[in-house]
């Protein structure tokens, strides 16, 4: 029988790296997906069905969420994207309890698109979260 560790982990942080630089944690991560698309194909005489023939993968984007920290990089990245992208190498490594890595992924090609600063509530005790979104060229699961 495998262990609880074995069957999932839980997910507790995620860990950002730009270019093989660690630029801080996570606590929300969305946009691991990658999909298929398909053509359909109709074959002459053949009117019970239809072929699907892969043609490319899309993904959509990565957005990352956080408390607000002091660290400016992220923002300073995003500004300098819009008068020409700089694309990184990013890397989203998933960390346990311990700060080990359990999982990671990496997007060739990435450049911010959209950042998201706090909203301001005095009338709500609520931590104040900032996001980034980022455009990518694929993602790849790596070895952790």
């Amino acid at each position: 029988m495998p262990l609880k560790q074995e069957i999932f982990q839980p997910a507790i942080w995620f860990k950002l790296s730009i270019d093989h630089r660690e630029v801080g944690y996570f606590t929300e991560v969305t946009g691991l997906t990658g999909e298929i698309e398909t053509f359909s194909y109709n074959e002459g005489g053949r009117n019970d069905r239809a072929h699907k023939l892969p043609t490319r993968m899309k993904h959509p984007n990565l957005v990352l969420k956080r408390g607000v920290s002091k660290t400016k990089e992220l923002e300073a990245w995003f500004q300098d994207s819009h008068m020409g992208p700089k694309r990184k190498m990013v890397a989203v490594t998933m960390v346990d309890e311990a700060g080990r890595g359990v999982r990671g992924w990496s997007f060739a090609g990435a450049f911010p698109v959209k950042w998201t600063g706090p909203n301001f509530n005095a009338g709500q005790a609520t931590a104040a979260i900032e996001s980034i979104e980022i455009v990518h060229e694929g993602v790849k699961v790596e070895q952790v």
